[in-house]
């Protein structure tokens, strides 16, 4: 396995410059915070914008695998064009095109006769352009961050997702109830048109690849993932994660509403998660673990927790603070992990790298969403919570017997 490289050491005459302290990762992450507080609120103005136009959850599906499907089928494409093309000018494309489709949805439902097909079809749009814009994060983030400073900077955009994550519920509600569905989206359009706007001033380096063929690209990117032993089995780990919460999401609602004691703790519970996320992230811009892939795929565990509490109804207030918990540990994993990445692999080959990365995340969640409600209906719904748990917790673990995920940080 290719030896993980280490960070530099920095004079102490001359520190390296705390990321929030430069004009381009501020830039960058004003533009981040705005894409995604406005993408928090959208999940909750789609669902009710749907179902009050068509009173169908079919038509709410329809919607939300338009938008899921192009996304899963062209993330590797999007990994290769953001290598081969500068990540700067890839993401402000695709942001101005999701500004577009936003405000084309809005549009719709503020005529208060939305054309479903539409709305469906610029949800494809939006969700293939998103395939280009995710594998782009870790190469622009890398191309105006100093080396020595990549953690806090990736702890930054973790704080900056789980503080939008916390509020951007909030920020639904109050516009959906005085505004509209539709005005939230015309919010998320405007939060696009200015991440785009922010990025105009932002001056990335491209790292130039040699030109070839798309499936030659393609194999690069798939050699660079299965040489490092560290790396694509944690992705197996991370996958898991992902199904794990899945599940918890689709059927932890009714166990707490049944038994828990209903909508009030299940708020509480999703809020004390934003918290835990936030303060995650937090810990990760000033923990420095000899061994971080180990470390943080160790604390992405504890999502074992809350499953199994929810599988034997445990008493409320334990099971919120076990999901708190949990989610701190995701809020830690995201930095460190995005560090881990950004560090060991050469920059040509990164969006190419992190496309892999979401493909199999974004693919684990709605194979979970279709299979653990019909386990529940075969069973009950404790066995395939009960299954997540042992499966999220058993895979996370079972990284500590892996050669590469012992050694990384200490080579």
């Amino acid at each position: 396995m290719p030896s993980t490289p280490t960070p530099t050491s920095t004079s102490p005459a001359t520190p390296t410059p705390h990321p929030l302290r430069t004009r381009p990762f501020q830039l960058l992450l004003a533009g981040r915070t705005l894409s995604l507080l406005g993408d928090a609120v959208i999940p909750t103005a789609l669902g009710l914008a749907v179902l009050e136009a068509t009173g169908s959850t079919s038509a709410l599906a329809l919607v939300l695998a338009c938008a899921m499907v192009p996304k899963l089928l062209l993330l590797p494409l999007g990994g290769v064009v953001g290598d081969r093309f500068n990540a700067r000018t890839v993401a402000l494309v695709t942001d101005l095109v999701r500004c577009a489709c936003q405000l084309l949805v809005g549009a719709q439902m503020l005529s208060g006769a939305p054309d479903l097909a539409v709305i469906a079809t610029a949800g494809a749009v939006g969700g293939a352009a998103g395939a280009f814009a995710m594998p782009t994060a870790s190469p622009l983030l890398k191309g105006v961050v100093a080396e020595e400073a990549l953690q806090r900077a990736n702890a930054a955009m973790g704080v900056a997702e789980s503080a939008t994550r916390l509020g951007g519920p909030a920020c639904a509600g109050l516009l959906i109830v005085t505004a509209g569905p539709g005005w939230a989206f015309v919010l998320d359009a405007a939060t696009f048109a200015l991440s785009a706007a922010l990025l105009v001033a932002v001056r990335v380096e491209r790292v130039p690849i040699p030109r070839r063929s798309l499936a030659a690209d393609l194999a690069e990117g798939w050699h660079e993932v299965r040489s490092r032993d560290w790396y694509w089995t944690s992705l197996i780990a991370h996958a898991a994660w992902n199904g794990a919460a899945a599940v918890l999401m689709t059927l932890g609602p009714a166990i707490v509403l049944a038994e828990l004691g209903g909508e009030a703790t299940w708020v509480v519970m999703l809020q004390t998660g934003a918290v835990g996320l936030l303060a995650g992230s937090l810990l990760a811009g000033r923990a420095r673990p000899r061994r971080p892939v180990l470390t943080a795929n160790l604390g992405l565990a504890l999502y074992a927790a809350p499953l199994l509490l929810l599988a034997i109804s445990a008493p409320a207030p334990v099971t919120i603070a076990a999901y708190g918990l949990a989610q701190a540990g995701l809020g830690f994993l995201s930095p460190v992990w995005e560090t881990a990445v950004q560090r060991a692999f050469p920059p040509h080959a990164l969006a190419r790298v992190t496309s892999y990365d979401w493909l199999l995340s974004l693919a684990a969640m709605p194979l979970a969403y279709a299979l653990a409600p019909a386990a529940a209906s075969a069973w009950g719904p404790e066995v395939p919570l009960a299954a997540a748990a042992v499966l999220v917790g058993g895979s996370c673990l079972a990284t500590a017997l892996v050669p590469g995920v012992r050694r990384f940080g200490r080579e």
